[in-house]
């Protein structure tokens, strides 16, 4: 049983969710936010396996109820799937910085918003290309706009060659096929080399290693690495 914690100030939108999550088998709703704040507070009396997370809310936002909540949680944390409409928004950023896991377009269907809080509870590491396509392409728009000062992981000199290989490419936007197409090695072992990078580097998400791989210089905006 997957239990979730719904999060969101738009009531009709959070009583959508919470209706489709109660009718679907192994999904159990253990509690429902307004805001940021009551969210903390229901993650650390409820301990869910998953949260959905609108980050738009009058108050704390999504991004500082992410932080705080991890950041207290006991283990297993709970896995935050981000809830958003994605318009580059500049949110989003922040919030793979303060942790989560995964995103969900708020126009998502049944099935797929369904799809999502199982993969990010299965610990899917590999969730959702599409929206590291997304980051790149917000990255490489402000490519005239300076980065943030580096702050390479120390887990970063630690990885392999074929591992630093693996998330140049992963983090330009490549799927793990069309990596595994240009190193001339099995999708398999792309997923293996990222997975074995991504712990290493403590990162729960595709999309955090985008923005490592940024931020440490791995890879610039608008140019080749």
């Amino acid at each position: 049983m997957i239990r979730v914690l719904v999060v969101d100030d738009q009531f009709l939108v959070r009583s959508g969710l919470v209706a489709l999550l109660r009718a679907a088998p192994g999904m159990e709703v253990v509690g429902e936010a307004a805001d940021g704040a009551e969210s903390v507070t229901l993650a650390a009396k409820t301990r869910p396996d998953v949260i959905l997370m609108d980050i738009r809310m009058p108050g704390m936002t999504g991004i500082e109820a992410t932080r705080r909540i991890l950041a207290e949680a006991a283990d297993p944390a709970p896995r935050v799937l981000i809830l958003t409409t994605f318009d580059l928004d500049e949110y989003v950023y922040g919030a793979l910085r303060a942790g989560a896991a995964g995103f969900l377009l708020k126009d998502a269907g049944p099935e797929r918003l369904l799809a999502a809080v199982t993969a990010v509870h299965g610990g899917d590491s590999l969730f959702a290309p599409v929206v590291t396509r997304r980051l790149v392409e917000a990255f490489t728009q402000r490519a005239d706009t300076p980065m943030p000062p580096a702050k390479a992981p120390a887990g970063l000199r630690a990885l392999t060659n074929r591992e630093l290989e693996v998330l140049r490419l992963v983090a330009r936007g490549l799927t793990n096929a069309e990596t595994a197409d240009r190193l001339f090695i099995s999708e398999a072992t792309v997923k293996t080399h990222l997975n074995r990078a991504m712990a290493k580097l403590s990162l729960a998400s595709r999309a955090q290693a985008v923005v490592v791989a940024y931020e440490s210089g791995l890879v610039r905006p608008g140019g080749e690495s």
